[in-house]
């Protein structure tokens, strides 16, 4: 039975890692798979999902103006697939996670979304609180903290290196930009304590 997942964490917690992981399972049995990602997190080169510890793969890419049910449907018909695997979800537009649950409902594929649950200023992105309404199930994938507690929050760095309160929900950056903290350290980054 197809179902809609939502695999979600902080930054560098290895969510593609985990995706690629899986996307290679099913193709190490046979069964092909169908990649997305989000057009313009191109930090791995455009159209390529990759990976903090050095794997990838190639990828279909989506914007805000993508009707994924379609692109979901034009590739079925250009050749049967066990499972689709997107990346960047938190970039998702609320009617496409609709069109995710209409290609898992219709189709009667299952459909595993990966990405972040909050942004630096612990505000939901609006991918991932469409997909906490809708997705058939949650799994968190988890990372820590400097302190070894559960990391569930996020730090953007500005230039000197302090953690921004302020500016665009998107903006792409890896270590160099983001920290991942439990909620007690992320307060005393922020200046909320």
């Amino acid at each position: 039975m197809a179902k809609l997942y939502f695999h979600y964490s902080t930054m560098n917690a290895g969510k593609s890692t985990v995706l690629l992981q899986a996307s290679h399972n099913y193709r190490e049995r046979g069964m092909e798979t169908y990649l997305l990602t989000a057009r313009f997190d191109d930090r791995a080169g455009q159209g390529r999902i990759a990976s903090r510890i050095g794997i990838g793969a190639d990828a279909d890419t989506f914007d805000g103006d993508s009707d994924l049910f379609a692109k979901i449907e034009t590739r079925k018909e250009q050749g049967d697939f066990a499972c689709v695997f997107l990346d960047e979800a938190q970039f998702l537009t609320k009617d496409q996670v609709w069109q995710l649950a209409r290609a898992v409902d219709d189709l009667k594929v299952p459909v595993m979304c990966y990405g972040l649950r909050v942004d630096f200023r612990g505000e939901l992105f609006p991918g991932s609180a469409a997909l906490l309404a809708l997705a058939d199930e949650m799994r968190e994938v988890r990372t820590i903290c400097h302190c070894g507690k559960k990391a569930t929050m996020v730090v953007r760095r500005d230039a000197d290196g302090k953690a921004a309160r302020d500016g665009a929900q998107v903006q792409i950056g890896g270590n160099e930009t983001y920290v991942s903290l439990c909620r007690k350290h992320w307060r005393d980054e922020v200046g909320d304590s």
